[in-house]
């Protein structure tokens, strides 16, 4: 972990393995201080105060959720007292998909051999994105603290005359998907609408709907971005993820219109240039995705996470590489 200034005002603490959970957070060192997103578990949410505490001796007065994912809200319970902001629908979809009993019992059963051998036996890539949790994370305490303040499309903060616009613009990768806007600085804070050199997941909404967000953040001309997961970036990161999505959609269109399944579909297509991003596997995600489109299914239908786990393992021992999540 380590922590970058990215203009007069905003730092940057990143996670440099990219790979799940692996989540960014950031710092606005104005009136009283705004963290943004608070990390995967209490260890890293404690590395990560530390960090800003170079910058920022006091303990910040708000915290913006850019969304619901456990990876970016494990560390909210450090900010006792503080103003725990994010979208409207955060604080109910927390209780669903971020409640950390599932992942805590996750990691206890892969460091246990008996358990482990039975879960690689029925869910193979289970067990392999489990062993890669426990390497770096451990939720043993975690508890899940809400958001105290909620908004709907847009919340102006005004940070000693520093204007800040945190701004709804899901769903995305999730529900609750939201960007915080510092436009003096020209820094955007773009959650996980936004993944870098790292295969991006998607788990609600459409690909329509994420092209309109990318191009909403390129329209706002910011000298820096940092994503939710990966190395900061400009303008070209939206290029990027709107390139690889767009060429997903079209490729998973063939495949589709050629009667093939979502996993063998994902098994054929070529990386390409994303190659070389982590966990490029992820990629059946995507193409799930987009058949799910294809299909006219509910763009918030629920995800089967064992069944999708699993599918990424075997679209990586398909194509022979490292099984990473």
């Amino acid at each position: 972990m380590q922590m970058t200034k990215v203009s007069a005002s905003c730092y940057a603490v990143l996670n440099e393995k990219n790979r799940v959970c692996d989540a960014n957070s950031g710092l606005i060192n104005r009136g009283g201080g705004v963290v943004v997103d608070t990390q995967s578990d209490l260890a890293h949410a404690r590395r990560m105060i530390e960090l800003f505490s170079t910058v920022w001796p006091a303990k910040a007065r708000r915290v913006v959720n850019t969304h619901e994912d456990g990876d970016h809200v494990w560390g909210n319970q450090l900010f006792a007292g503080a103003e725990i902001i994010a979208h409207r629908s955060v604080p109910g979809r927390m209780k669903h998909v971020a409640h950390p009993e599932e992942t805590r019992k996750l990691l206890h059963g892969v460091k246990a051999a008996a358990s482990r051998s039975a879960l690689e036996a029925l869910h193979p890539g289970v067990a392999a994105a489990g062993l890669q949790l426990a390497q770096d994370y451990d939720l043993d305490g975690v508890e899940l603290a809400l958001p105290t303040t909620v908004f709907d499309e847009r919340l102006e903060l005004d940070l000693d005359g520093l204007a800040v616009h945190v701004i709804y613009v899901g769903p995305c990768h999730q529900i609750g998907d939201t960007i915080v806007h510092v436009p003096a600085e020209g820094v955007v804070f773009a959650g996980d609408v936004i993944f870098r050199q790292c295969t991006p997941m998607g788990w609600v909404g459409t690909f329509e709907k994420w092209f309109r967000c990318l191009d909403m953040i390129a329209g706002l001309r910011p000298a820096v971005i940092v994503p939710g997961h990966g190395p900061i970036c400009g303008v070209e990161g939206v290029r990027d993820m709107k390139a690889y999505l767009t060429y997903v959609r079209d490729e998973s269109r063939k495949q589709f219109d050629a009667g093939r399944s979502s996993l063998e579909a994902s098994k054929r297509i070529e990386f390409g240039p994303y190659g070389a991003w982590r966990a490029p596997a992820r990629l059946y995600m995507n193409v799930e995705r987009a058949y799910r489109e294809f299909r006219n299914e509910s763009p918030d239908a629920p995800w089967d996470t064992p069944a999708t786990f699993d599918a990424i393992y075997e679209v990586a021992k398909a194509k022979r590489i490292e099984v990473e999540y």
